[in-house]
């Protein structure tokens, strides 16, 4: 009997819970299956989401704005190893801030985004992107909250931004020479000295040249420019060298013979030399590799002066070298000389052969001078490797490709930045590239007044043809908020400068709209002026940028509704001792199920 009442007592604790919230389990009943448990995510909506996402904006907007204008600031960053860096280039500073709030942290993100699209599509204007959007969300955020409808928002903020930015265009003046170059550069650097080199960069170097930026060891900057086609091999046998003091082979009108094949059967290349003697023309090869029994006999006629011959190997790896071999073939009028095409070495007469005005090949570096003949080949095969950067999947591939368009074109210069320290240094290379993105931005679209004084201008003469568009209210309300919002980049520079912002805008305007546009507050002198005769003047595509990606992601924050983010868990230093421990332990020992 006392066993029976334990039994049933012992069933009743199974069905029933116990205070503590756990029921007892006998230890055979026990599952075996692993738990998963997923982590938690934390939800906000309506007014709550907007507001975190509007902080999170507001944070970094406010670190990168200090340094709009001539008179801008710097912004120090932390690094984990090394010397602190010190910048004044807007999406750099964008790219470093993570805030400790997860929601806020994706506003955060979504500035980090506006930045990063201006970057890429202009290479400057970063900072009047962030600016941008900052002052459209925060216009926007007191319409939503009134309780304007945020789709009709969005909907008159974007079509606002496309009429703004189709104005632009019609206002932009093309570059006109080297100084309008140097001005863009200048604006974009803050430096006058880095504008000139820039500017004396492309004027050397023509369209189609290429401009890369290199560090150097010396205190100043310079510029090496590099003319013809530059194909970083040498030749394959130092005896192939004719002046033995500079150690290089230059070649006066050579034949050039282009093919992937690898040459070491001298039975190959005899009916070509033997053309080539009678004519005594210098002979330069590129191949896959010169070898053997092929090289030696290159080497004997060339001692002996029956032949003037040079050889290197062909650039590249895999299909990068073919197209390669095929730039040289093209450049020079040769036949590209490969099974694939049906042509063999044994085959080649004299008149596959290419020409050029003058090779020049040393130890590592070749360099081909064009005589011109194949200009409109050249010309044909630019354009189709610029179609082949536009549809390239890497950032590696498209810089190949303007490398080779620079090689085919005009040259390349070398800007080699020097500086006293590494921090310095890359603060003036940042410099540098956004002047370069700025220079070829304004070659593309043409240049308007800088120091936010167009979009001033387009604010007070094109307000009411932008809300005469709209016939709904809502939407006009959302068009009425990005033509507020135009006023913010030219405001900042003067607060930059340290001069009331509204002030400056208003003559600004009053100046625009008695003198004509290009009328400006130009705030390195802190004058009046006629920008577009002052050179003070910015790319019209960065411009257009800016305000294409700042109303998008303005847009979309306004009609945000809901916000899912992570919970932070924070672990003690216990915690992830133990965590690590437990994960070395498990990755150590492997899989043990098959050791009892």
């Amino acid at each position: 009997m006392k066993l029976c009442f334990s039994t049933a007592a012992l069933a009743i604790a199974l069905t029933l819970p116990t205070t503590s919230g756990f029921a007892f389990t006998h230890p055979s009943t026990r599952s075996t299956t692993p738990l998963t448990r997923l982590d938690a995510k934390r939800v906000s909506f309506r007014e709550d989401s907007r507001k975190k996402l509007v902080e999170g904006i507001n944070q970094v907007a406010d670190a990168v704005k200090v340094t709009l204008g001539p008179k801008g600031r710097n912004v120090v960053l932390e690094r984990n190893y090394g010397a602190p860096e010190i910048v004044n280039d807007g999406v750099t500073i964008a790219r470093e801030i993570e805030l400790d709030d997860p929601e806020a942290n994706v506003g955060c993100k979504l500035v980090q985004e506006v930045a990063a699209k201006s970057d890429s599509k202009a290479g400057d204007g970063t900072t009047t992107s962030t600016i941008m959007t900052q002052a459209t969300v925060n216009q926007g955020m007191k319409a939503v909250t009134s309780g304007v409808n945020p789709v009709a928002l969005n909907i008159g903020i974007k079509r606002a931004a496309q009429i703004v930015c189709d104005e632009i265009r019609l206002l932009a003046k093309p570059v006109n020479g080297i100084e309008d170059l140097k001005d863009v550069a200048t604006i974009a650097s803050g430096s006058v000295e880095m504008g000139r080199i820039i500017a004396s960069a492309f004027d050397k170097i023509g369209d189609t040249g290429s401009t890369v930026i290199e560090e150097s060891q010396t205190l100043f900057d310079e510029v090496e420019f590099t003319e013809g086609l530059t194909i970083d091999r040498g030749f394959v046998s130092p005896y192939l060298v004719k002046d033995q003091e500079r150690q290089v082979s230059e070649q006066i009108n050579p034949r050039v013979l282009v093919t992937d094949a690898k040459i070491d059967n001298v039975n190959e290349l005899v009916p070509l030399l033997e053309q080539l003697v009678k004519s005594k023309e210098p002979i330069f090869m590129v191949a896959e590799d010169v070898t053997g029994e092929a090289l030696s006999a290159l080497v004997v006629n060339k001692m002996r002066g029956v032949l003037d011959v040079c050889a290197i190997k062909a650039p590249g790896f895999g299909q990068r070298r073919k197209e390669y071999l095929q730039d040289i073939a093209i450049a020079t009028g040769a036949t590209y000389v490969a099974e694939e095409v049906g042509i063999t070495l044994d085959s080649v007469t004299l008149d596959m052969l290419g020409t050029a005005d003058r090779i020049v090949c040393s130890k590592e570096l070749t360099t081909i001078v064009t005589d011109g003949k194949q200009q409109e080949a050249i010309d044909a095969r630019i354009k189709q490797i610029r179609r082949e950067a536009e549809t390239a999947d890497t950032d590696f591939d498209k810089e190949k490709a303007v490398t080779r368009v620079a090689a085919l074109g005009g040259g390349i210069a070398r800007i080699k930045v020097g500086a006293a320290t590494e921090t310095e240094l890359k603060d003036k290379k940042l410099r540098y590239e956004d002047a370069l993105n700025s220079v070829e931005s304004a070659k593309e679209l043409g240049v308007v007044p800088g120091g936010g004084a167009c979009l001033a201008y387009l604010q007070k003469s094109i307000a009411q043809k932008i809300l005469d568009s709209f016939e709904d209210e809502d939407e006009k309300q959302g068009a009425q908020i990005l033509i507020k919002a135009m006023s913010a980049p030219c405001e900042q520079v003067a607060i930059n400068a340290g001069v009331e912002g509204a002030v400056v805008l208003s003559k600004v305007q009053a100046l625009a709209e008695e003198k004509g546009m290009g009328w400006g507050w130009d705030a390195s002198d802190m004058k009046y002026k006629n920008l577009l005769e002052a050179g003070v003047i910015d790319p019209a595509k960065v411009t257009i940028n800016a305000m294409e990606n700042s109303a998008s992601v303005a847009g979309l924050v306004l009609t945000t509704e809901c916000l899912v983010t992570e919970i932070k868990v924070e672990l003690s230093e216990a915690d992830k001792q133990a965590m690590f421990d437990s994960q070395g332990m498990s990755a150590g020992m492997g899989d043990m199920s098959g050791y009892q």
